[in-house]
């Protein structure tokens, strides 16, 4: 089946958080929104199809994953993770930002500090601090259109945590970490006893020409010492049914975590979560590979666009994922007026640099390409306007 990307589906109205909670951030809902990390484009077929077969039945009451549920997310990690995971060693949780802030509760105590690799997705930088925890942010650095950690810094920051929450592939840079990169990450977290929370949410969306690389897939210290969180969400573009799972390799971690999702009962999960799920991760291979094509044509009509028209704009954009950062301080403006500009004359709702870590983000906004093409000229047609 040929899958239409270039549809433009209306959304406003529909309760969607991308056009109907706009006006709470930028106090208008008369915006192209290319903020909110989700995609204009329609859910798979075969996961309504599964939903809607689900409804044929009258009752909906309390559900429990099948085992078949389980066969499809063990298959998937196996053909797209490299993880030969056993049942005993994944839970479902609903949604990953929950699963964060359950880890959080989980693994850590109030006062203890956790790491976190900036510019990164708000949550990482919210969680700890409204948990009772202390944020302890290392600064990646910026070279040639692509974040790099800084490893002296990353290390001394890290003897001093007990928990790194750590994005990968990174949001909002779309930066796949190197294997090289992901050891030596692991090696300093075990030498000073630091739980990583791996986020691995963008990665079904590796573009073409790229190669993602999960964190247990390593083996040893990596895979002993770490939560992995994947989800359907994104990839799939289901967001709303709040379907994701944990993968732990380690029995005594996973007695931690998983032994605390069961005894406070925040992880059962929903009827639709699981027929949405399993859906997706059984049929959705063809529908993933079309996507993937039509998101690389994003980025690179993104990477044209700005060569030829903004060439002042240090970007980085995603080698995973459908988010790309863009850094428009040589353009003279400070970061409130280029917000007013956004807003006002370019009619474009995108993500605030600074949210992402602070004022060292200043001038610096988070773009969405998760949207039909004629979406994406439009919004690049607004930021024109608003530097220029």
């Amino acid at each position: 089946m040929q899958y239409n990307f270039d549809q433009i589906i209306p959304r406003r109205g529909s309760g969607c958080v991308k056009h109907d909670g706009m006006v709470r951030d930028f106090g208008t809902n008369d915006l192209l929104p290319m903020w909110v990390a989700d995609m204009d484009f329609a859910s798979p077929d075969f996961v309504l199809d599964a939903i809607r077969q689900r409804c044929d039945h009258p009752v909906l009451g309390y559900a429990v994953p099948q085992e078949s549920y389980f066969q499809a997310m063990t298959s998937w990690l196996e053909r797209h993770y490299a993880i030969a995971a056993q049942r005993s060693q994944l839970h479902f949780i609903p949604g990953i930002v929950a699963g964060i802030a359950f880890a959080i509760q989980a693994l850590t105590q109030p006062g203890d500090k956790i790491l976190v690799t900036t510019p990164v997705y708000p949550p990482f930088l919210n969680l700890p601090q409204g948990s009772g925890r202390q944020l302890c942010a290392s600064p990646l650095q910026y070279r040639e259109g692509r974040f790099y950690i800084d490893f002296d810094d990353f290390e001394r920051r890290a003897s001093e945590c007990r928990l790194f929450i750590l994005s990968n592939p990174h949001n909002p840079g779309g930066v796949i970490w190197t294997r090289e990169e992901l050891e030596r990450m692991a090696e300093i977290c075990h030498r000073h006893g630091v739980i990583i929370i791996d986020d691995e949410i963008h990665a079904d969306l590796t573009l073409p020409g790229y190669r993602h690389t999960s964190l247990p897939s390593l083996g040893g210290v990596a895979a002993q010492n770490c939560l992995t969180f994947i989800a359907p969400s994104k990839t799939f573009n289901i967001a709303g049914l709040g379907s994701s799972i944990c993968y732990c390799a380690d029995p005594d971690l996973r007695s931690r975590y998983f032994g605390y999702l069961d005894t406070y009962e925040v992880a059962n999960g929903n009827i639709f979560a699981f027929a949405g799920a399993e859906a997706a991760f059984r049929y959705g291979e063809d529908w993933l590979q079309q996507l993937k094509q039509y998101l690389a044509g994003n980025v690179a009509l993104l990477h044209t666009y700005l060569r030829h028209y903004l060439s002042k704009v240090q970007s980085v954009l995603p080698q995973a994922s459908f988010l790309a950062w863009l850094d428009f301080s040589a353009y003279g403006y400070s970061h409130e007026e280029l917000r007013r500009r956004f807003i006002e004359v370019g009619k474009l709702a995108m993500n605030d640099g600074t949210t992402f870590g602070g004022p060292a983000y200043r001038c610096c906004f988070r773009i969405n390409l998760g949207c039909p093409r004629q979406t994406l000229e439009q919004a690049l047609d607004g930021i024109l306007r608003s530097v220029e």
